[in-house]
């Protein structure tokens, strides 16, 4: 525990702190250490120099030349595949399968030579004898058709021709005016108006008025001060012949007059201020980077 201050428990919950591994090194700067020092001190190595390929021995790294298979012997291939060929045909018990028969090929285009089963009536190029043709007749005709466009020619379409009605003069104007009054009819009250129409950017001069001032009001008449109430028999007041209150004379008291004492005078320990015990105390905690970097 340190002689001045809060002890290590108190302050980071252990019983004594660690130590610090930095806590009194000197520092070093970068530019004093010297890059690859080592190097530039004793006898540097000396290479022998580049080789360059050839036939010769001196061209590779070893002194001789190295076989990868040392004492293999040699096999031919072919010979291997014909002992292997006839190490399976005495496994044979017989000849060789032949067909009695051998394959039928087609020996030309729409030929059925060397198919099972022939030709099928089915698939047959040639057509079947059909029956002639004989169209049917054209319907009757009830009335001849009209000659004529129909239009300028009268009694020529289906219906009856349509007379012809001559527009009135200002036939327009006079619809117009007849769809005026009936939406006026229609309406209910007069034009709605916003009350949220633009101001003036700035206020208005407060003493000009274009308005009429309104009329002079009258003064209310004054109403005269009432005298307050005041009873008939004023209260009693307390005093020496204790008319105010409601016994006529005090109710005795057998205790003696008895002064009281002022509280003696506490000691330093009696009153000591109190102080709440200390609560749990952190203690360090190993980041998530350390952990992940331990695991």
């Amino acid at each position: 525990m340190p002689a001045k201050g809060k002890s290590d428990m108190e302050r980071v919950g252990l019983f004594s702190e660690m130590g610090y591994i930095t806590i009194g090194d000197k520092y070093v700067p970068r530019y004093m250490c010297a890059f690859n020092e080592a190097a530039s001190k004793n006898r540097q190595m000396l290479p022998g120099g580049t080789k360059t390929l050839s036939a010769l021995q001196a061209g590779y790294f070893e002194p001789q030349f190295v076989r990868i298979f040392d004492g293999e012997a040699y096999s031919n291939p072919v010979q291997l595949r014909r002992r292997y060929r006839l190490a399976e045909s005495k496994k044979n018990l017989g000849k060789a399968f032949l067909p009695s028969n051998g394959d039928k090929l087609p020996c030309g285009l729409g030929s059925y030579y060397g198919t099972i089963g022939g030709s099928y009536t089915y698939f047959s190029p040639q057509l079947k004898a059909r029956e002639r043709y004989i169209p049917p007749g054209k319907n009757f005709y009830t009335n001849p058709g009209k000659k004529g466009t129909g239009y300028g020619y009268a009694n020529l379409t289906i219906g009856e021709q349509y007379p012809h009605e001559s527009d009135g003069y200002e036939v327009e104007r006079i619809n117009a005016k007849k769809a005026q009054e009936e939406h006026k009819r229609l309406l209910k009250g007069g034009p709605f108006k916003l009350n949220l129409y633009p101001q003036a950017y700035f206020d208005t001069n407060p003493y000009f008025n274009d308005k009429p001032l309104p009329p002079v009001k009258t003064p209310l008449a004054e109403k005269p001060i009432v005298s307050p109430f005041k009873p008939s028999s004023p209260a009693k007041k307390s005093g020496g012949m204790k008319g105010g209150t409601f016994d006529p004379y005090p109710s005795h008291s057998a205790d003696p007059y008895v002064i009281k004492k002022s509280a003696a005078v506490a000691t330093t320990k009696e009153r000591q201020i109190f102080h709440p015990p200390a609560g749990p105390k952190s203690r360090p905690v190993t980041s998530i980077i350390t952990l992940n970097v331990t695991r």
